[in-house]
């Protein structure tokens, strides 16, 4: 069957669940769609730590799809299954969330790094090294990347970017910066002013953890994937990833500060 035609028969089904209250066509689609939620568990279980269960994972997605079909638009033409994989990830991050799986220690740790890179970076007008953090934080540069380790899972959900409803629409990748649990850059920020702060900070970002943002966060690859472009373990992945994530909050942090002050 051609794909025009499928697409043909898929309007068909969206028509006569829509227009026409047609329960079995409803239930068409979401049989249809379902292997999108085992698809997206699968995806992101690999940036999740052995403890999380893949089965909830598709629990929580089968609630963000159901509520991906009931608000697509499809009479404007545009792709289900890029839509529904957003909605499906985001209901999963926020399932995780609510059950809260990280640990409280490792919060802190994160806090605390954070601090670090902010204060230094802002002191020296510079991307901090990792020995610079390490001797602010008191601790051992081993110590340090074993942290890293610890808080990569954290950072990669605590800074998912929400879903928007509009399936069109660019997803705001500065939204990943803002750590929901503290107090919000944007408060003070606006969105066109986040954007260009963000794009300055990743453009000085070190080339690793540059190229670790852009693979993860607009090309969409997995840290494994990462890991195999770059020719590098999934833990130094994970390392990188957290190290850039915490400069690009520094530097929010800075400009709102700079802000408040004038």
């Amino acid at each position: 069957m051609g794909r025009k035609a499928k697409k043909a028969i898929d309007i068909n089904k969206w028509k006569a669940w829509r227009e026409q209250g047609d329960r079995q066509a409803e239930i068409d689609l979401i049989e249809q769609y379902l292997p999108l939620v085992n698809y997206v568990a699968a995806r992101l279980s690999i940036g999740l730590p052995g403890t999380v269960d893949r089965d909830d994972l598709v629990s929580f997605g089968r609630f963000g799809l159901l509520d991906a079909l009931k608000k697509f638009d499809y009479t404007r033409g545009l792709q289900f299954e890029t839509y529904a994989m957003w909605r499906i990830r985001g209901s999963m991050i926020d399932g995780l969330r609510e059950v809260d799986i990280i640990p409280r220690s490792v919060r802190d740790k994160a806090k605390k790094i954070e601090e670090a890179y902010t204060v230094l970076e802002q002191q020296n007008l510079r991307s901090a090294s990792d020995d610079e953090i390490s001797e602010y934080l008191g601790m051992s540069v081993e110590e340090l990347h074993r942290t890293f380790q610890e808080i990569s899972f954290a950072s990669v959900l605590s800074l998912d970017e929400p879903i928007q409803d509009d399936e069109d629409q660019k997803h705001s990748r500065q939204s990943i910066i803002v750590d929901e649990r503290a107090e919000k850059p944007e408060t003070a920020l606006h969105k066109d002013q986040q954007k260009e702060i963000l794009g300055e900070a990743i453009y000085r970002l070190p080339p690793k953890e540059k190229n670790v943002v852009t693979l993860f966060y607009y090309e969409e690859c997995s840290l494994t994937e990462i890991a195999e472009i770059m020719g590098l373990s999934a833990s130094r992945i994970s390392q990188l990833h957290s190290k850039a994530i915490f400069r690009l909050r520094g530097a929010l942090s800075r400009a709102k500060e700079s802000l408040l002050k004038e």
